[in-house]
């Protein structure tokens, strides 16, 4: 992720969750990803790895379901947001206190291996060469300058048989780039990922049983003229679930 992403989402994180299309865009997104995995018990053991997890919102929306959450995010301010979340002595969310099996990471991560994976939320002990049954991202594939290498480290990151699981808004034409407004351009990569695309990458970083497919729609208030910070249209974004397992 590059500085102007990490400035911006550090500007961001205290007003973040305000945002409706992005608690709409998290909740749709929760959905998807559990009507994609095995049920309890099964998913109940699962120690999961949310990639640019932001202020926490489908970190903590997992949480119920699983064993653990590891939520990692370049932007220090998004992190001390879920922090602020997590802590007993933060009385205005309703998670504060409650949840204790998620642990919140400032980093940057491009190595499997890096030591701020090693602690397991739920007993606090550090694992060495500790990996993940499921690896999660959510809208942050269109802020990543290379994506092959990203999926390289999911890979790495991943149990064998782990699954990964990234949702994105569709390169679906032009109007895809009417996702952000055009102030909020510094460190938009790409508007939207290509189904295309999506599927090569996931293959060629080496998982198997690749998938790539709708996982649901979302209508988005746009500019009514690009760059004119006023709000009006609407228009429906698909987005993409882009699934693989390592062997």
């Amino acid at each position: 992720m590059t500085t102007a992403n990490t400035t911006r989402f550090n500007a961001e994180a205290l007003s973040w969750d305000t945002n409706p299309s992005v608690q709409l865009a998290t909740a749709l997104a929760h959905k998807a990803y559990l009507a994609r995995l095995p049920p309890p018990p099964t998913l109940s053991t699962y120690n999961v790895l949310d990639l640019g997890c932001g202020t926490g919102l489908l970190s903590l929306a997992l949480a119920p379901s699983v064993r653990s959450v590891t939520a990692v995010d370049a932007a220090e301010g998004m992190i001390a947001a879920l922090e602020s979340k997590l802590s007993s002595s933060s009385p205005d969310n309703n998670t504060a206190g409650t949840v204790k099996n998620v642990r919140a990471v400032h980093a940057l991560l491009t190595d499997p291996s890096d030591p701020c994976l090693a602690t397991d939320p739920v007993t606090g002990h550090p694992q060495q060469g500790r990996r993940f049954d499921l690896v999660v991202s959510h809208l942050v594939l269109h802020h990543i300058p290379s994506l092959l290498p990203l999926f390289q480290t999911i890979h790495g990151c991943l149990a064998p048989g782990g699954r990964v699981m990234v949702t994105d808004f569709e390169d679906f034409g032009p109007d895809a780039r009417k996702f952000h407004p055009e102030g909020k351009m510094d460190g938009v990569e790409r508007h939207g990922v290509e189904r295309g695309a999506m599927r090569a990458l996931l293959e060629g970083a080496g998982f198997v049983d690749v998938k790539v497919e709708t996982a649901f729609e979302m209508a988005k208030q746009v500019e009514t003229e690009p760059g004119s910070g006023v709000v009006g249209p609407v228009v429906v974004f698909p987005f993409l679930i882009c699934e693989g397992r390592r062997v």
